[in-house]
């Protein structure tokens, strides 16, 4: 195959690994494309390309992620990945665990690693990189690497997310707390939320959110039995879909427009958060976004009594 053949076999995977570590749609596919830029300018073929373009793409990550730090450590309110709808990386052997990895919990946990730890363990204990591989990857030695590697394990076993384990039983919980939500139903959602369930909202300053976290399952449930029949007035509606690899949903506007996504963590037959994003900066990819501002006029005018 020609390079643009074998670049383009290989890139779900190159996408795959930089959204792993920089939590961001658009900055990951900047970071293919460099590394295809990179490919393309190369006047040699390697060994193994795919060795080769992980190399460059996790590279090319880890620079893109130094100066990334500094913006998010100034971001307005709680910082969020980028929802995912749909992982392009496709692994039958592995498919637990990428889904796991590619969490909105799992992605805030690697946020805590630095940017060597972050992509040492996603190129080894996500996608199986032999220690060789990494170390040329990241420009350490095997030994360095298989240090960043504990460091970062033991960082992400603190608070790694353990999510249920039977798929079918979170979907049908997920079908559940959706059903509830639409009717408003905030007995239903009471008894589908963990007792110290979080919910919290990611609108960077650009769009309307909740002041601080909501936790405990009367707040949250009361909040959201209380919010979408309000938005359900003013024609938004919600379709179920996978986030991040989790039980999710996207919210429209009467035109169709998305307004926020939001994601469900589930284990022991609860939800333990609810996680939605809001900012429209991180919405772009999934279509065209709806204004937050007027929407939620539109919502307080409809709370408004009729007299």
């Amino acid at each position: 195959m020609g390079k643009v053949e074998d670049f383009e076999e290989l890139r779900p995977l190159l996408f795959s690994i930089a959204y792993r570590i920089l939590g961001s749609v658009g900055e990951a596919e900047d970071a293919v494309q460099e590394t295809w830029l990179r490919f393309d300018a190369s006047s040699t073929r390697p060994v193994s390309t795919k060795a080769f373009l992980s190399a460059a793409v996790t590279r090319v990550s880890i620079d893109v992620l130094r100066s990334a730090r500094v913006r998010r450590e100034e971001y307005v309110g709680p910082w969020f990945p980028e929802p995912l709808l749909s992982d392009p990386y496709e692994d039958p052997a592995r498919s637990a665990e990428l889904a796991d990895s590619v969490s909105m919990a799992a992605l805030l946990l690697l946020e805590r690693l630095s940017p060597l730890e972050r992509s040492v363990f996603v190129l080894r204990e996500v996608f199986g990189f032999g220690f060789g591989e990494v170390a040329d990857a990241v420009g350490r030695s095997e030994a360095a690497c298989r240090q960043l590697v504990v460091r970062a394990r033991r960082h992400m076993e603190a608070g790694r997310p353990r999510f249920a384990a039977d798929r079918g039983a979170r979907q049908e919980l997920a079908q559940r707390f959706f059903d509830a939500l639409k009717d408003g139903d905030v007995d239903a959602l009471r008894e589908l939320l963990a007792a110290d369930v979080q919910l919290v909202g990611d609108g960077g300053g650009r769009a309307p959110q909740l002041a601080r976290a909501v936790v405990g399952a009367e707040n949250v449930a009361r909040i959201l039995g209380t919010v979408f029949p309000l938005l359900s007035r003013v024609d938004v509606t919600f379709e179920p879909r996978e986030v991040n690899g989790q039980p999710g949903a996207i919210f429209r506007d009467r035109d169709g427009r998305v307004l926020h996504t939001l994601a469900l963590d589930v284990l022991d037959g609860r939800v333990q958060a609810v996680r939605t994003v809001l900012n429209p900066d991180k919405l772009g990819h999934l279509g065209p976004v709806a204004d937050a501002w007027a929407v939620h006029r539109e919502v307080k005018r409809a709370r408004r009594p009729v007299d």
